[in-house]
């Protein structure tokens, strides 16, 4: 009703302007029967209330889909017999046919590619472990660095991967009891050369009682992303990064924590968006910015929470609450 009455109050005022005006002008030309002007005038304003209610009534539907606000994108039945309803369901059922069509485009598209990822990932993991066999013959000085760049490389192609399958994550996982001691020491078996390389060894307090609800491989790679950045940013400081992991009530506690650099009190609000390296990225190349926007989102599909505690030069806590 108020959408009507604000789109009619040009023509209601218009109107009455116009009955005004013409009950003026007879006055001014001496008309002597302004009795016969009044029902005139009269008779012109109920013909505008007529038409005003022929009209709500004939258009009630249409304005009452126009106030309502729409919570889902599905073609609007805008019901009628007037032209303008008519027009403008024509023209609605028009627009979304055309949406329709570029959205099933976009999502192949998006399908395309994420097969193509994931294809490209698997190929190009036989030459590396075709590398990895080769330097293990290999008594070479040099081996071991090739073994650190190519552990670094499978590294990048499973985030590239894990990258590709985000948007099919709810057809990507399976959660099952999880024991989070082993998965923590598998883990650290995957990272044993990285850590030893930089000088950094880890040192678990976690019990072998502690099982959550949760996706074991998901899990694996939100620990190891957060592992690895601990290690990078405590290279060659000889220090011991702790793993430990407690419960409080119905909620177990994992905290990884460092002595490394670090995480500037300005960065850390914006640690968990996509591609932001902060102050520490233009000091450490090797920052893609994309590791704790992973974690964050991943966690949140596995309805689990995580934050990060951190002071300059004295280190940081990364906490998993796993509910």
């Amino acid at each position: 009703m108020r959408l009507f009455l604000r789109e009619h109050i040009p023509l209601i005022i218009f109107s009455l302007l116009q009955i005004s005006i013409v009950v003026l002008v007879l006055w001014l030309d001496g008309y002597d029967r302004p009795l016969t002007a009044l029902y005139a005038a009269c008779l012109a304003v109920l013909i505008l209330i007529a038409y005003l209610v022929f009209r709500y009534m004939s258009h009630s539907s249409f304005y009452s889909k126009l106030a309502t606000t729409a919570t889902t994108f599905h073609p609007t039945k805008v019901t009628g017999t007037a032209p303008l309803p008519q027009a403008l369901q024509q023209l609605l059922e028009s627009q979304y046919h055309i949406y329709q069509q570029q959205l099933q485009s976009l999502e192949k598209k998006q399908q395309d590619h994420a097969t193509f990822m994931n294809q490209w990932v698997h190929q190009m993991k036989t030459p590396l472990s075709v590398i990895e066999l080769l330097i293990q013959e290999d008594d070479q000085p040099h081996s071991e660095s090739i073994a650190e760049e190519t552990e670094r490389m499978k590294k990048g192609l499973n985030m590239a991967l894990t990258i590709s399958r985000l948007e099919t994550f709810e057809g990507d996982f399976y959660v099952q009891e999880v024991n989070l001691f082993e998965i923590v020491n598998q883990v650290i078996q995957d990272n044993k050369r990285y850590l030893i390389h930089n000088y950094v060894y880890p040192e678990v307090h976690i019990t072998p009682d502690h099982v959550l609800k949760t996706d074991a491989k998901w899990l694996r790679f939100v620990i190891d992303q957060v592992l690895t950045n601990a290690i990078k940013y405590s290279s060659q400081s000889r220090e011991k990064i702790l793993i430990s992991a407690y419960r409080t009530e119905q909620t177990i506690i994992l905290e990884i924590t460092d002595h490394g650099v670090g995480i500037p009190a300005t960065d850390l609000p914006r640690v968990f968006q996509p591609f932001f390296t902060g102050e520490n990225g233009r000091k450490y190349k090797e920052s893609t910015g994309m590791g704790l926007h992973l974690v964050k989102v991943i966690l949140d599909q596995l309805n689990h929470d995580v934050e990060i505690e951190s002071e300059i030069d004295h280190g940081t806590t990364v906490r998993f609450r796993f509910h």
